[in-house]
């Protein structure tokens, strides 16, 4: 059986601001330890349940954050900048289910570090459905039948997704208390609950699958013209408002594609 795995950043357990995410701030390091082990707390447990092909995606900035050198020996790890497919890279109907860890709730929401992939993005739609980072991620793996059976993070990204996957198992490893503050859980605690929550994930695959809408409509909400300017050079795009721009894709894998490129070119929009 085949296991694929999202882990972003922001959503790990301990991490409370930016000086944990960002690779040029003093707790970085320390960072990308506390995600690789829970990474590995992850891995152990599938191990457990049976899965012999256990495919990491780092899905964090430059996508380059998990300790190589500390990951557990059974998993195979997609790392780098750029990938066709970002944070879902490698993800695809071979795999069996999807787990995605360190995730965080969307932009302009409470939550630890909330945000849509970059700063200059208000809101995300499919459909005219807001999502976030999750929602965008969970519709590619239902447009290849894959069910996502565990999100860890917050408090803020559990109910984000239980409100998309009513039958999502969530591991809770951390208390907002603002967007840069948290209750944080011993790791020795974290670890007990991401170990309980996925054991029982695997073995229950409760959650149903988030099916994409057909030719769906991508809107992109920026925080400025400059950044919907930048975003609207991606062909069959349009700016419908000052600061959104549309895309009408054939499939959810062409808007996440776009989705990507556009977030990208925006943030070339310079203030001086």
């Amino acid at each position: 059986m085949k296991l694929w795995i999202s882990v972003d950043m922001e959503g790990i357990n301990g991490l409370p601001d930016d000086t944990f995410v960002d690779s040029s701030m003093r707790n970085y390091t320390r960072g990308q330890k506390i995600m690789t082990s829970e990474t590995n707390w992850v891995v152990e447990e599938a191990l457990k349940a049976g899965y012999d092909d256990i495919l990491v995606n780092d899905s964090h900035s430059k996508m380059n954050n998990i300790l190589i050198e500390d990951l557990h020996k059974e998993a195979r790890l997609i790392t780098g900048d750029v990938k066709p497919f970002s944070m879902v890279q490698g993800l695809d109907a071979s795999a069996d289910a999807a787990i995605f860890i360190g995730y965080h709730s969307r932009a302009g929401q409470p939550g630890v570090m909330s945000h849509s992939m970059t700063s200059g993005v208000r809101n995300f739609y499919i459909n005219d459905v807001v999502v976030g980072e999750f929602g965008l991620n969970a519709y590619v793996a239902g447009a290849f039948g894959v069910p996502v059976i565990l999100v860890a993070g917050d408090d803020y990204i559990a109910a984000e997704a239980k409100a998309l996957i009513p039958g999502i198992e969530t591991a809770v490893v951390k208390e907002a208390v603002s967007r840069s503050s948290a209750i944080a859980f011993s790791l020795a605690r974290s670890e007990a609950i991401i170990r309980e929550k996925v054991e029982i994930a695997l073995q229950n695959k409760r959650a149903g699958i988030l099916t994409p809408p057909e030719k769906p409509i991508l809107k992109i909400e920026f925080c400025n013209y400059g950044q919907a300017e930048w975003a609207a050079l991606i062909p069959g795009t349009k700016i419908i408002d000052e600061t959104t721009v549309q895309f009408e894709a054939n499939d959810i894998l062409e808007a996440y594609q776009a989705m990507v490129a556009m977030t990208e070119l925006a943030m070339k929009c310079a203030f001086s």
